[in-house]
């Protein structure tokens, strides 16, 4: 955990230091451009750590199967999500090394999540600093695919905004081919581009409260649809459900959004969208008690969770906002400590940062 501590108060400094040294920039809903050299400073040190590592979650399972594998074209189109597939096999022509796998898809992750957070975050420093304490960069180093199908979808925010679809799902069709789920998100374009707080927002929470207490009847309906796909392996698995704690950090943007969504919706228009995706993905989390597969889709909402989270302070009068920052680095760090040390006990290690190992 070391090398995660020292990650979070450089990235946060650097990523502060940006925002310091903005520029006036209209364009941006933060009307702000963070400083270009600090910004570009802070992606490189998460693609660093990302991709130096070479444990957490599944990253030692993808070391083996990048060892072991052979990819050959039988391989690819055979077996799930055949852009990864094909990924590997190129670049296996130039190295056994999986190591350069690793960094590669760390680098377009990250660098693809710290410019979107550079883009909307009004407060990037503050979007910098959840994405590693809500524990999103961590989950990112172990849903390797999945991470980057997210990541690349994330960066077609702008085609969400704009409502332009023509442009939108031909991303999420590529993004498919590193992990599959990311289909859900064709028809989550034209669910989330509606205004925030009306009816459907109370119908789709009453739809997870009802999914929470019949879950052993929905889970029926659901494994047995999916039961033929690569995803009917979950019915079978045993990793109980998702932690309480984390899903009312899910939840804790949303109230604050709630309460001040006058003033978050005069200054960025585009709110209520940010607001819906967060929205799904707390009733995904809410869902997720019961069984981890839904924490597993929550995945590609999370990030907008983190914007919803950069943009809340604003919310608040101006007298009282360096106190909700203040509170907000307070409470996403004691969360972080309790969830990677206390719960998880992470443990990062690396082949090339082992001064701390």
């Amino acid at each position: 955990m070391t090398v995660l501590w020292i990650l979070l108060a450089f990235a946060y400094l650097f990523s502060l230091s940006a925002r310091y040294f903005s520029t006036p920039d209209a364009s941006l809903p933060a009307t702000v451009r963070p400083n270009p050299v600090l910004f570009l400073i802070t992606a490189v040190l998460f693609c660093l750590v990302s991709g130096l590592r070479n444990n957490i979650g599944d990253t030692e399972m993808y070391i083996h199967s990048y060892l072991t594998d052979d990819f050959t074209w039988q391989y690819v189109w055979t077996n799930d999500d055949i852009g990864f597939n094909i990924f590997q096999k190129i670049l296996k022509l130039y190295t056994n090394d999986p190591q350069y796998m690793i960094v590669i898809t760390a680098f377009i992750t990250n660098m693809l999540i710290i410019v979107m957070l550079y883009k909307y975050a009004r407060l990037f420093e503050l979007g910098v600093y959840i994405y590693i304490t809500s524990g999103a960069f961590i989950v990112s180093m172990n849903g390797i695919r999945q991470y980057l199908a997210t990541s690349i979808v994330f960066a077609a925010t702008k085609y969400l905004f704009e409502g332009n679809w023509r442009r939108y799902i031909p991303v999420v069709l590529f993004a498919s081919l590193f992990h599959q789920s990311a289909l859900i998100l064709i028809p989550i374009f034209f669910i989330v581009r509606r205004k925030a707080w009306t009816a459907s927002t109370l119908m789709l929470l009453g739809v997870a409260v009802l999914i929470v207490f019949g879950y052993s009847q929905f889970s029926e309906v659901l494994f047995s649809a999916i039961k033929d796909t690569q995803y009917g392996v979950y019915q079978t698995l045993s990793e109980g459900g998702a932690n309480i704690v984390r899903v009312a950090f899910f939840g804790l943007p949303l109230v604050i959004a709630y309460l001040g969504r006058k003033k978050l919706s005069a200054q960025f228009p585009d709110i209520d969208i940010i607001v819906n995706m967060s929205l799904i993905g707390f009733v995904l989390m809410l869902v997720a008690t019961q069984n981890w597969i839904f924490a597993r889709l929550a995945i590609y909402f999370t990030l907008y969770q983190i914007l919803l989270t950069a943009w809340m302070v604003k919310a608040f009068r101006r007298k009282d906002q360096k106190l909700v920052y203040l509170a907000l680095l307070i409470v996403y760090l004691i969360y972080f400590f309790y969830e990677n040390v206390i719960t998880l006990g992470i443990d990062y290690r690396s082949d090339f940062i082992t001064w701390f190992n």
